[in-house]
């Protein structure tokens, strides 16, 4: 069997900003700052990490209690954000998840910095959710190198087998993607709808990159997902 664990943001859908918004409306609300994400990087990185370099900047306490207080209103914030803004599904889906749906030796998967709750909130929204039913998530740590095995985990116990590498494929909008997926020596498969461009995706050792996934079968063929 084959596995595909995809990427969230930028990959799947585009929040419309809700994600950045609820960011900040959770500092503001917590703890009386003002902030615009500006100087922190976001693309790639786990909701844990971004927690941590917000508060670095603005000299706060990175304590269990005051990062669960954090994420606590960033969850709130995030599901009326997402209905007020102009977000969308990413082109390609929901139908390369149909065709995927279609093949008995392909599993498809999650592996996002999204907190899980988030991420079910976000796909929750965009009518996907049903469609993924193992992942990892920044939950399990907040380094994106380091989720690799909770989803290679979670997917033996769904489908009692034990994906090889080989079979692996992380697919993602940055060079934080491909990263992951070479740390368990998986296939990286870079789409270019996010802020990175395709030469950026190739230069950081992509094995494959798109410019969407609106062509379902090239993607099939050339991921060799169906038999032949």
């Amino acid at each position: 069997m084959k596995l595909l664990l995809f990427d969230i943001d930028q990959t799947i859908l585009n929040s419309g900003g809700a994600g950045e918004k609820a960011l900040t409306q959770a500092l503001r609300d917590r703890f009386g700052r003002e902030e615009t994400l500006e100087n922190i990087e976001i693309a790639g990185k786990t909701d844990l990490w971004i927690a941590h370099r917000i508060f670095e900047a603005h000299g706060i306490e990175a304590h269990p209690e005051n990062v669960r207080h954090f994420l606590d209103g960033y969850l709130d914030h995030l599901k009326t954000e997402l209905g007020r803004n102009q977000g969308r599904l990413l082109p390609g889906f929901p139908q390369i998840l149909d065709a995927l749906a279609r093949l008995p030796n392909v599993a498809v998967g999650l592996l996002t910095g999204n907190l899980r709750r988030g991420a079910d909130l976000k796909l929750g929204h965009y009518g996907v959710l049903d469609r993924f039913t193992f992942g990892a998530f920044a939950d399990d740590s907040h380094e994106r190198n380091r989720l690799g095995p909770f989803a290679r985990q979670r997917a033996a116990e769904a489908h009692g087998t034990d994906f090889q590498p080989e079979d692996i494929y992380i697919i993602g909008d940055t060079p934080h993607d491909i990263a992951c997926a070479k740390a368990i020596q998986a296939r990286a498969v870079g789409v270019a709808t996010g802020r990175y461009s395709r030469a950026a995706l190739e230069a950081a050792g992509a094995d494959f990159v798109f410019d969407d996934l609106s062509d379902v079968e090239q993607v099939i063929r050339r991921l060799q997902l169906a038999d032949p």
